[in-house]
């Protein structure tokens, strides 16, 4: 498993001017999780990451912080907890990370992803639908697999995929429901035929109700009552 690191800087105070003080000066403020500890509020690179998120995956990928400032500690292993991003800009403002051990088993979220074509779609018509595009497991940070592979090439129509069908690597347990269906081929939908006329039914038109016009010299119903009750 390739080892990732990442400098980061102790810091000092809060606040939203203090953040932005931070971003201006190409710096991300970010706060590191332990358990049993307080946390730590850090600054990190902005660059460094942007570097990093255009590489991996960054929501299971093990992250080596070492503090700058802190010559005597070991670099700490991390997995990212959040990425903020401005609401209108989209950039990236705020990290959070959570420290872990390497030697307990933790809860991940792992992408689903297909190899091949279904025999169902290819041959037979049908349509491929994924249901499932991530699956939950337990392992060692060190072995979270970067995806889930699975063959769909044998997939007919009518058939699924569960997850109980998928083959995970060793030491890589599933934790979703073995009967949850993650892939499967469905027939396509058939559109309805219009209704055909009936023979000796004749269609029937809307009935339009049309304004009664005025004959020059006749009193409009309206006026006629009002008259009438004059009278």
């Amino acid at each position: 498993m390739e080892e990732i690191f990442l400098e980061a800087e102790l810091r000092t105070g809060a606040g939203r001017a203090k953040a932005k003080d931070l971003r201006d000066a190409g710096f991300l403020p970010s706060v590191i999780y332990s358990h049993g500890k307080d946390a730590l509020s850090v600054k990190i690179s902005r660059g460094a990451l942007l570097k990093l998120v255009r590489q991996y995956r960054l929501e299971n990928t093990i992250i080596n912080l070492k503090i700058k400032d802190d010559k005597k500690s070991k670099a700490r292993p991390c997995l990212v907890k959040e990425i903020q991003h401005d609401p209108v800009s989209e950039d990236i403002i705020h990290v959070d990370f959570n420290e872990i051990s390497l030697t307990e088993a933790i809860k991940v979220n792992v992408p689903i992803e297909t190899k091949g074509e279904a025999v169902g779609v290819k041959q037979e018509g049908g349509s491929l639908e994924h249901l499932l595009w991530e699956v939950e497991v337990e392992c060692l940070p060190t072995n979270i697999p970067k995806n889930v592979e699975v063959d769909i090439s044998a997939l007919k129509m009518g058939e699924a995929i569960h997850i109980k069908d998928i083959v995970f690597p060793s030491g890589v347990k599933p934790l979703n429901d073995p009967a949850a269906i993650v892939l499967h081929v469905v027939a396509p939908m058939k559109e309805e035929a219009p209704a055909e006329a009936v023979e000796g039914e004749t269609k029937q038109e809307p009935e339009v109700i049309k304004e009664k016009k005025e004959v020059p010299g006749e009193a409009a119903p309206e006026q006629d009552i009002k008259e009438k009750e004059k009278k």
